[in-house]
């Protein structure tokens, strides 16, 4: 039989309720944490192998989300299935390693059967259930206590407080982990180098850059005219301008056009030194490509002319360049 729709305000008494309850059990974990967390956090940081994380049903779950959030922060780490790691998988597993077991109740079947064979391999367990007394919880090398007063289901029933407590405390695990290890942004970066994070932190100007033919450039002294002829055939917008000694003296833009169309009624007899902007936007090429966006946004120009140490072109990059390769 369908049940007539609740009260939009049933609704959100219901959300609020769930909220409330999840918050509570999140900050209750602040008085559970003890020297057991230092323990397994010593265990992890001295481990030479792998942290190994397992765990059953909604605990499998953010036991999946731990390995992945530990495994990105310093930590190398991957899930396993305990049912799994009954039927072979546990062949994954060596004393080198660490295994950091979720079950709430602490009882899960499945994640104890691994009990006996963890101990004959003589590799570390670090539990994490809401029973300090449970069978998982006294097996363990360290024990985390993530239990709650109560789920956020009015049945009591539904893995939600619980799952949510569990999501928190392993965060906490993974951030003094992370801390610990004095892990940078540069090396968060080289784990996700296809995210927009990566991208800023790892790709350089010369990654992106045009050079070779593809660098726009004109002597100092020559005619507007060429100078106009090099921004057309590059399509880059700006043209570097170098001395005798091929360093860089200035550089010609789209921007300078306009400008020198104002100030001149004829343009045969203009040299691009008259016009050019002096000394020119420049980078090196081993800066970060982030850096050129702060640059180009900051000058509000759309093109840096790249530069070796001693001042001589070697490329250009245009903000299109930054725009296609996900930097900005």
């Amino acid at each position: 039989m369908r049940q007539p729709p609740a009260s939009s305000s049933l609704l959100r008494e219901s959300a609020l309720r769930t909220l409330q309850i999840e918050q509570a059990a999140i900050g209750g974990l602040q008085a559970k944490l003890d020297e057991s967390f230092d323990r397994a956090c010593e265990l992890i940081l001295a481990c030479q192998g792998r942290v190994v994380v397992t765990g059953m049903g909604k605990s499998g779950h953010i036991a999946g989300k731990l390995a992945a959030t530990l495994a990105s922060t310093g930590t190398p780490a991957f899930f396993v299935h305990p049912g799994e790691a009954s039927h072979g998988d546990l062949g994954m597993i060596t004393r080198a390693d660490v295994v950091l077991a979720l079950s709430n109740s602490g009882e899960t079947a499945e994640v104890t059967a691994l009990l006996p064979l963890l101990k004959r391999l003589g590799t570390p367990l670090v539990s994490m259930t809401g029973r300090p007394h449970s069978t998982l919880a006294k097996h363990a090398d360290a024990h985390l206590n993530s239990g709650v007063e109560r789920e956020a289901c009015p049945l009591d029933l539904a893995p939600t407080s619980s799952t949510t407590a569990a999501l928190a405390l392993g965060d906490a695990l993974a951030v003094a982990l992370l801390e610990a290890r004095g892990f940078t942004a540069e090396d968060f970066a080289l784990s996700h180098p296809g995210g927009s994070l990566g991208k800023r932190l790892l790709l350089r100007v010369r990654d992106l850059m045009h050079d070779g033919e593809r660098l726009p450039q004109v002597a100092l002294g020559s005619p507007l005219r060429d100078a106009l002829l090099e921004i057309t055939r590059q399509g880059l917008g700006f043209t570097c301008v170098v001395d005798s000694d091929g360093r860089l003296a200035g550089v010609y833009t789209d921007g300078d056009l306009r400008r020198t169309l104002d100030q001149f009624h004829n343009l045969r007899d203009v040299r691009v030194d008259d016009v050019m902007t002096r000394p020119g936007k420049r980078i090196g090429p081993d800066i970060l490509a982030a850096e050129a966006v702060r640059i180009m946004e900051e000058s509000r120009i759309t093109a840096l002319a790249v530069v070796d140490e001693q001042q001589r072109p070697i490329g250009a990059l245009h903000m299109h360049d930054l725009l296609a390769s996900g930097v900005i």
